[in-house]
């Protein structure tokens, strides 16, 4: 049978709670999940996994489709008695899940490897197959596979079950992680002679415009009981499938064992990835024994060269470049950590249409799906271990994330660790200097850092790393990393973590009772700074490299500087449904050249009348000149790396800016004065689908005047009706003191907006969205579901 990878998310059954799993005696503690001899071969299938005495009716199974995050469908809880993670972990339960899938194996199955990869599973999960314990995995941020072979039925033999406890009650981190099998399930198979997993390594030693090098190592796994004879040929294709490249390696790999083979290929005139250019290759490699092909596995990959340098930061294909970096967890409104693919590419393009260029996976190795969408829209990515941990485990996580992502080109950077406890301390630094020895091993072509709080100079923690991390190198009253470059001229050097600003979309005046911070900027953590006092740091100081700024979304947990009843982060440029705060367009005016005006607040305030109002522009032009009911205020030459200020007084009406460039005006922005509250909009993030089960289209909600302008203190609550080839998936409105379920057909707006996810069905056809409220008029959209 040739290799084969088939998506294994559809049609589980989940159980939330505790079963008790008896072992069989004559299994060996291992064998079995009954405690009785007298059944017939494959009967225990309809008692499986049930406590004694319970029905399938009793137990409850639902049906869910992965990924799922059973967390996220919880009540927010402030007693931590009542199974209620802390503040920093969002208020919701953790606890103890199950999940079930029953699967068939056609009769010539039989005699193929078979694995089952697991992406990512929270916490410490256990897997049994057909009544065999198959093994359990400590860390929900990695993935890892067993091979299920001898323990599968094929044909007639029978049915095949999979169980997977998942025990979500411990943190691992400091933030929301979710609960359940949130990220993909593959089912595979290949041949007992196969390219071994993540077996290829494809780098690219030298790199020029007219000619580039491409070595590929190749790891074989031969899991026949003899030895063969083998020759593997390997093909590389350019974007369009033209052959760039071949060659043939032949080597004797032994039974049970596995051989590595090297090839190199010389690409001419190639073109090189880069985030304004990210051009991909493959390499398709071939199999075969005594002429018979085996196996065929592809690996996606870029040509490209980077370089660090102590003096001038980042170079990329030998040119200079700033890194305009975000930290993100994986983390959305409306589904938790359970992101379809289609939300992490929308969270993404997000990211870019403000300009970033750079992701830092905070605090965990991503899911493999961002990479390759990384990969093709040409975002560098700062990949990111979970722990500061060179025990067995530690290191076995460390090794799947390094071997899993070295083939990507969007990677540049392998962080080994944040914010540990241990930096600065002498165990501290030998862990971290077996961390990054370990890493070179795997990977030698991109540079190890790590992501510290503290420890820059004690006990040589630093010197373990090549790259050192700052987080929070430059605050409010220090600049920490401007006086190291000082002390250390030749350390290279990054702000891993920048800024930490604090400010809730729509909100103007601090609110303790409500836990709202002003987008003003009046509530900035101690440690933190403006994103204005970030980036102006980097552009004066090239050898900062680059900045990553906390964060690109607010996330669940971590509510700074508020507790109960505020439940998220302040901290995104992005609130958590992805709306833009005001601080988007700043780091939209200084990230990207296309001319851009943002004027911030909005104009509604009545009872404010005569009264002195702030009014902020960002832009990217020469000047600015402000008008208010078409009076000038005044024009303002442009602060490149800040922002302009006007003190108006408050009539309503009619807010412009004008932004030129000699003394023409090439970009605008109007802020106007909204009426009473009269209908619902509907903004789909496009308006066709995959009909997949999966795809999910976001439908921006906003509600307007009469004349369609946003209502900006708008709550009304709206209920959302879905039919047809879809469902509605999740609900978001990005309130940080909102407890309104996720899962559910209602969700009030938040200064004006909400958010509705439209998930896709299997099959094809129309998808009726309507959004309703009392006292609005309604909104229609139709959506597509297409078959591909």
């Amino acid at each position: 049978m040739a290799r084969s990878k088939v998506n294994f998310d559809r049609d589980w059954g989940f159980y939330q709670g505790e079963l008790h799993i008896p072992y069989a005696v004559k299994g060996g503690m291992t064998g079995g999940i009954t405690d009785t001899d007298s059944l017939r071969e494959g009967e225990w299938l309809d008692i499986a996994y049930h406590d004694k005495g319970m029905s399938e009716q009793q137990l409850e199974w639902t049906a869910v489709s992965l990924p799922h995050d059973w967390c996220v469908e919880q009540e927010y809880v402030r007693d931590e008695g009542l199974g209620s993670r802390d503040g920093s972990h969002g208020y919701l339960p953790g606890g103890t899940g199950f999940y079930r899938k029953t699967f068939a194996l056609p009769a010539d199955a039989d005699g193929s490897k078979w694995n089952i990869r697991f992406d990512g599973v929270s916490g410490t999960s256990t897997v049994w197959v057909n009544g065999h314990l198959i093994g359990s995995h400590q860390g929900g941020y990695i993935g890892y596979s067993y091979d299920l072979t001898d323990v599968l039925r094929y044909g007639e033999e029978g049915m095949n079950v999979i169980l997977v406890k998942v025990d979500a009650t411990e943190c691992e981190g400091w933030w929301y992680e979710g609960c359940g099998i949130y990220r993909h399930v593959w089912l595979e198979s290949t041949d007992c002679l196969h390219v071994a997993e993540y077996g290829t390594y494809i780098t690219t030693p030298e790199v020029a415009k007219e000619q580039a090098s491409v070595h590929l190592s190749t790891r074989i796994r031969n899991d026949y009981t003899e030895g063969k004879q083998i020759s593997l040929h390997t093909v590389i294709y350019d974007a369009d499938g033209i052959q760039v490249g071949e060659g043939t390696a032949e080597a004797y790999a032994d039974w049970y064992a596995e051989v590595e083979l090297e090839q190199s290929f010389c690409v001419e005139q190639p073109n090189l990835w880069s985030p304004e250019s990210p051009y991909l290759y493959k390499a398709e490699s071939v199999i075969r024994v005594a002429g018979q092909k085996l196996d065929r596995y592809e690996t996606v990959f870029g040509i490209r060269s980077i370089r660090f340098d102590s003096k001038e930061g980042f170079f990329l294909n030998g040119e200079p470049l700033l890194i305009k970096g975000t930290c993100n967890h994986q983390d959305f409104a409306g589904v938790g950590v359970a992101l379809p693919d289609s939300l992490i590419e929308y969270k993404l393009k997000l990211l870019q249409e403000m300009g970033s260029n750079a992701y830092r996976s905070a605090h965990h190795p991503p899911t493999p799906e961002l990479l390759d969408i990384c990969d093709r829209i040409g975002m560098l990515v700062m990949d990111e271990n979970r722990k500061l941990d060179s025990s067995p485990n530690g290191l076995s996580q460390l090794s799947r994330m390094l071997y899993r992502d070295r083939n990507h080109p969007c990677v540049i950077i392998w962080s080994l660790e944040n914010e540990e406890v241990l930096e600065g301390t002498l165990t501290g630094a030998r862990v971290l200097k077996t961390l990054a020895d370990w890493t070179r091993r795997i990977d030698p072509t991109r540079p190890t850092c790590a992501a510290m709080n503290h420890g820059w100079h004690e006990n040589g923690y630093n010197d373990a790393v090549e790259i050192t991390g700052y987080n929070y190198g430059h605050r409010q009253d220090v600049s920490i990393d401007l006086h190291d470059h000082e002390r250390y001229p030749d350390r290279l050097m990054i702000g891993s973590e920048c800024a930490s600003y604090t400010a809730t979309r729509g909100i103007y005046e601090d609110d303790p009772v409500k836990g709202y911070c002003s987008e003003y900027g009046t509530n900035i953590p101690s440690w933190g700074c403006t994103p204005q006092q970030a980036w102006s740091d980097l552009v004066q100081h090239r050898f900062l490299t680059g900045v990553f700024m906390w964060t690109g979304f607010d996330y669940r947990g971590e509510p700074t500087p508020h507790l109960w009843p505020c439940i998220n982060s302040h901290f995104g440029l992005m609130d958590t449904c992805g709306f833009p705060k005001d601080s988007y367009y700043y780091m939209q005016s200084v990230w990207r050249e296309e001319p851009m005006v943002h004027v911030l607040p909005h104009w509604n305030w009545p009872g404010s009348e005569g009264k002195p109002v702030e009014v902020r522009v960002f832009a990217n032009t020469d000047t600015v000149e402000l008008s208010l009911n078409g009076r000038s205020l005044g024009e303002q030459q442009v602060d490149t790396n800040g922002y302009l200020s006007w003190e108006v007084l408050y009539e309503p009406g009619e807010l412009q800016a004008a932004g030129k460039r000699g003394g023409h005006v090439i970009a605008e922005k109007t802020v106007v004065t909204a009426g009473q509250p009269y209908q619902i909009a509907l903004f789909p993030d496009r308006l066709e689908a995959q009909a997949d089960g999966s795809d999910t289209i976001p439908v921006r909600v906003a509600v307007l005047d009469k004349q369609g302008y946003v209502v900006p203190a708008a709550d009304h609550e709206i209920r959302f009706e879905v039919t047809g080839a879809g469902a509605l998936l999740g609900v978001g409105n990005s309130n940080p003191s909102s407890h309104e379920p996720d899962k559910s057909v209602l969700r009030r707006a938040f200064n004006g907006w909400c958010l509705a996810l439209i998930q896709t069905s299997a099959a094809a056809g129309a998808i009726q969205v309507r959004a309703v409220a009392p006292g609005l008029a309604s909104a229609e959209v139709v959506l597509q579901s297409v078959s591909e």
